[in-house]
């Protein structure tokens, strides 16, 4: 049995991005200013989307993205219940209603079926409903085609939630590419990492828009407003948030990205010698990978065939972790959290798809930094579980 704790997700940094947030530190800009610009520019480089718009958080990246699609009091968004709550905060947060569907049963991704059901049902402007938000849950794209022509076809936005999504693909299209907008996260566990931020990407003109809303609806950001090119005066053009990245940040992030092949190959090395260890056990279902998609690979996660074990998942998570194995649940779905329950009269069989798998799901390690030897052992310790109860 493995003697030390294997966590969960870590960051993975380099003398690189030491040195160059030293730099930084050592410079006139600590704060928004010309790194934060370098960073948008080779972020939407990358991708080969028209504009990257660089914000404190994933969610708020999601937040100013729907701000700017006009989403406010009475409108109502399309999302998933499985996702982090940070997805239907957002709605919550502008006056909105989130408006929550099921989910596809192999790749746990919004199912477009669901979406349509709904929209069928309510076609009248007083509904409200003005856009989706689907999530890339696990670095596996959603189906795009579909939800982009429900979405054209009824006068809607699409904001991606891609907080796992980077760098996935589909139909050979980076997904920052797809929709209205799209929303990165940069946190500490994702596959590219600024500690804590997000990007926002999109057409030039539609980040133009949504700017603003990042440095308290002011009309000049902070860097033209104190650097030679600019000037004293601002306006305030619209209630603002407070969201911006500051160069501290995107020192990180410049040297992520160069660094974001290599650790994708990490990544999928890694999935590759999971998919190896488990795909013929008949007690876990591994994770799939549809044809014309790329996964992100941010998460591996399995999901237990409940009728072939003595044990539930929680159970089976504290088996290993008492072989000192990190895991964790992705996701407690959103309609379970009280708040969501009890205000829209959630039960969990309303979402049945969703809510069964959050029953059987785990998700193992899967980081750049995992040795050989760390992948053996939690290859070790889930077989070990099964073999112990297996029925």
């Amino acid at each position: 049995m493995r003697k030390s704790f294997l966590d969960f997700s870590p960051p993975n940094i380099g003398e690189e991005e030491i040195r160059e947030v030293l730099d930084t530190l050592r410079s006139d800009w600590i704060t928004t200013g010309p790194k934060v610009r370098r960073f948008e520019e080779e972020f939407a480089a990358y991708l080969g989307a028209e504009a990257a718009l660089a914000v404190s958080s994933g969610t708020d990246a999601m937040l100013v993205g729907l701000a700017a699609l006009g989403v406010g009091p009475g409108d109502q968004v399309i999302t998933t219940p499985m996702t982090f709550c940070s997805t239907v905060h957002v709605i919550e947060h502008l006056g909105a209603r989130p408006v929550l569907v099921d989910v596809e049963a192999d790749t746990l991704n919004i199912d477009p079926q669901a979406v349509e059901k709904v929209l069928s049902g309510i076609r009248h402007p007083a509904s409200g409903i003005k856009g989706i938000i689907p999530v890339h849950l696990y670095g596996h794209p959603c189906e795009m085609d579909a939800i982009l022509k429900l979405a054209q076809q009824e006068g809607l936005f699409v904001l991606e939630d891609a907080a796992h999504g980077l760098p996935a693909r589909y139909q050979d299209k980076m997904v920052g590419t797809l929709g209205d907008l799209t929303a990165f996260s940069f946190y500490a566990t994702k596959n590219l990492t600024t500690a804590e931020g997000g990007m926002l990407t999109g057409s030039k003109a539609l980040l133009d828009k949504a700017r603003p809303w990042t440095l308290h609806g002011m009309s000049r950001d902070a860097y033209k407003r104190y650097s030679a090119e600019g000037s004293w005066y601002y306006e305030v053009i619209l209630p603002g948030f407070k969201c911006n990245l500051t160069d501290i940040q995107a020192s990180l992030g410049i040297h992520q990205l160069k660094k974001l092949p290599a650790f994708q190959e990490k990544r999928r090395t890694i999935v590759d010698r999971y998919n190896r260890a488990f795909r013929n056990m008949p007690e876990i279902a591994v994770p799939v990978e549809r044809p014309g998609v790329e996964s992100a690979r941010h998460l591996y996660v399995i999901r237990l065939n409940p009728e072939t074990l003595n044990i539930d998942r929680n159970r089976f998570i504290e088996e290993l972790k008492s072989r000192n194995i990190g895991t964790s649940v992705h996701f407690i779905p959103v309609h379970l959290h009280p708040y969501y329950r009890d205000k829209y009269g959630y039960r969990p069989e309303d979402l049945p798809v969703t809510y069964e798998n959050y029953l059987r799901i785990i998700s193992l390690p899967l980081h750049t930094r995992l040795s050989d030897p760390d992948v053996e052992d939690v290859i070790e310790a889930v077989t070990d579980v099964i073999k112990k109860f297996k029925k």
